[in-house]
């Protein structure tokens, strides 16, 4: 029973593996099949491998200004948020000269992606004062704007007064057509004057009052779905907005004064390089810095606008100065040469392995078919969902990783051995074989795992691609390992070649070398026995008094 018992749980195990494999199998042939985005039988490529777009950022400055370095550098780290967030990796974004930022991206970039980059204005909070649709009451060129007054006929008491509405604004907001170009690049508005604009599906035009709350008080924003009081999901997508102190406090004054005031005076517009995004109404009193946005969102739109305003502030405004296509600087060749690094030690491997186990090599070849098999799927997978970029530092890792997942082979293997010699049957040794080697596999991925993390953490893009498919490959191993390696060397110890330990089994060294041991443990028996005998002779005559040997010499005489 505990023989069958054994072998059902091992076919268990590789069913189980086998499973793993078809079901990301077919998700990849769904998704090519049904045309998803980015679904593909082969992992897309970086920039080192591919190329990819190349743009150059130039920060707008007034005549005679400079770049501060500090600001440079935050600029530079959120735009680096920004591609993050959506998703492409292996994206390098660098400083250019003392004030430029280079952004090179692989592949072609989407949409998306390129308004993140471009939008490089400050993100703000201005109250709205009024809006319409873009329709043109008066001719721009009849009006002399210069001619018209620009100051309040009285203090506005707060962002949304009507006063801020003067001749010359009112006058801005009539003529205005959102069709035409009315704003310049890196245009840089005055956080203390009033704004007119248009939205960003020009279709609406605004009059906003001065900035209330900028975006760099946003501390985070989400997509997600909206939730019932009672807990429940709905099907309704919205974008959650967090504050940090100082937004809070702000936000908590703006809000309890739109709460009060009719529409549209209680909307607040969120503005992105002039242009309004969103203006969504003031539905509460909200003072604990966490505001949600709601109206006709998908999960896509929810998404892009939380990505904007997670990432939409920069402290200084930028012009797109160039943006060309770079071709890849490493191509196939060097690829190719990688994965043939790859295969060789493959090979070398399996060569070793026939040499010093013999029959088990099967299991080593087969152990690493299945490895590599998952990889694949899974770099496959996560380049589909995830945006993942295969480098040539990640194929580096990749080939790394044989080396671990044969030192699995080898630490099971010998375990397997010294249980033999201690003279036990082989299912039982491979059972006892295995809890030993199981501890000692454990210990070894988790400090290559620990040092995959750490990596990937505290180094530059090139090398996380290889601290990533290290640690992904080391994951595998303990997959395939436990759930492949481990039954078959179970199924394998109830067949009648390798049990028999004939010497292409890769377990008659081991059984010669434990029918010695037991000899050598006779012969130590043996002398002991004697050792023991000979001592206890030399106690009894001890034990004699002097007469009594005096006459058993005096009788041997």
């Amino acid at each position: 029973m505990a023989e069958n018992t054994t072998a059902q749980s091992a076919k268990r195990k590789l069913g189980w593996v086998g499973g793993i494999a078809a079901f990301f199998a077919g998700l990849i042939i769904w998704g090519v099949a049904s045309g998803q985005p980015g679904a593909s039988y082969t992992p897309e490529l970086a920039l080192d491998l591919q190329g990819g777009t190349s743009i150059i950022l130039t920060p707008t400055l007034a005549d005679g200004e400079s770049v501060d370095p500090e600001q440079l550098t935050q600029a530079l780290e959120i735009i680096r948020q920004r591609i993050d967030g959506t998703g492409v990796s292996e994206a390098q974004v660098s400083i250019q000269g003392e004030q430029n930022i280079l952004v090179s991206i692989p592949g072609t970039p989407d949409a998306n992606t390129l308004q993140l980059i471009k939008a490089s204005a400050l993100l703000e909070f201005r109250p709205v004062i009024t809006f319409g649709a873009n329709t043109v009451v008066t001719e721009s060129a009849a009006v002399d704007f210069s001619q018209l007054s620009d100051t309040p006929s009285a203090t506005p008491a707060n962002g949304s007064d009507a006063l801020w509405v003067t001749d010359r604004v009112k006058a801005q907001f009539e003529a205005l057509d959102c069709t035409q170009t009315f704003r310049t690049a890196g245009q840089v508005d005055d956080p203390a004057k009033p704004l007119v604009t248009c939205d960003d599906t020009l279709g609406f035009k605004y009059i906003l009052g001065p900035v209330e709350v900028f975006g760099l008080n946003i501390s985070n924003a989400t997509a997600g779905t909206v939730t019932t009081q009672t807990g429940a999901s709905t099907n309704d997508w919205a974008v959650n907005l967090e504050f940090d102190a100082e937004g809070t406090s702000a936000f908590g004054t703006v809000t309890s004064r739109l709460f009060t005031l009719p529409s549209p005076q209680n909307q607040f517009a969120i503005t992105l390089d002039g242009l309004v995004i969103t203006a969504p109404a003031t539905n509460a009193v909200i003072t604990n810095g966490q505001a949600q946005i709601t109206g006709s969102f998908t999960q896509e739109s929810a998404t892009v606008l939380a990505d904007q305003l997670k990432y939409g502030a920069l402290p200084i405004g930028f012009e797109i100065q160039s943006q060309e296509n770079i071709s890849a600087t490493l191509g196939e060749d060097s690829l190719a040469a990688g994965l043939l690094a790859g295969l060789i030690g493959l090979i070398v491997v399996v060569v070793y392995m026939t040499f010093q186990y013999r029959g088990l090599a099967s299991v080593v070849l087969g152990s690493l078919i299945v490895a590599a098999l998952l990889v694949y799927l899974a770099v496959a997978f996560l380049s589909w969902r995830q945006g993942y970029r295969l480098s040539l530092a990640g194929v580096a890792g990749l080939i790394v990783a044989i080396g671990i997942t044969a030192d699995s082979f080898i630490v099971y293997f010998e375990r397997v051995r010294d249980e033999l010699r201690e003279g036990k049957t082989l299912e039982v040794a491979v059972e006892a074989g295995w809890k030993r080697a199981l501890r000692t596999i454990l210990v070894s991925d988790a400090v290559s795992i620990t040092a995959a993390v750490t990596l990937y953490v505290l180094t530059s893009s090139s090398v996380r691609g290889f601290a990533f498919t290290l640690g992904l490959v080391t994951l595998i191993d303990l997959l395939v390992v436990t759930l492949f390696t481990h039954p078959m060397v179970q199924l394998l110890a109830r067949n009648k070649f390798f049990a028999s330990g004939h010497k292409w089994s890769g377990f008659d060294l081991s059984a010669s070398r434990a029918a010695y041991l037991g000899r050598a443990e006779f012969r130590v028996s043996e002398v002991l026995a004697e050792g023991k005998a000979e001592k206890a002779s030399k106690e009894a005559r001890k034990r004699q008094t002097i007469a009594e040997r005096k006459a058993k010499e005096a009788a041997n005489d």
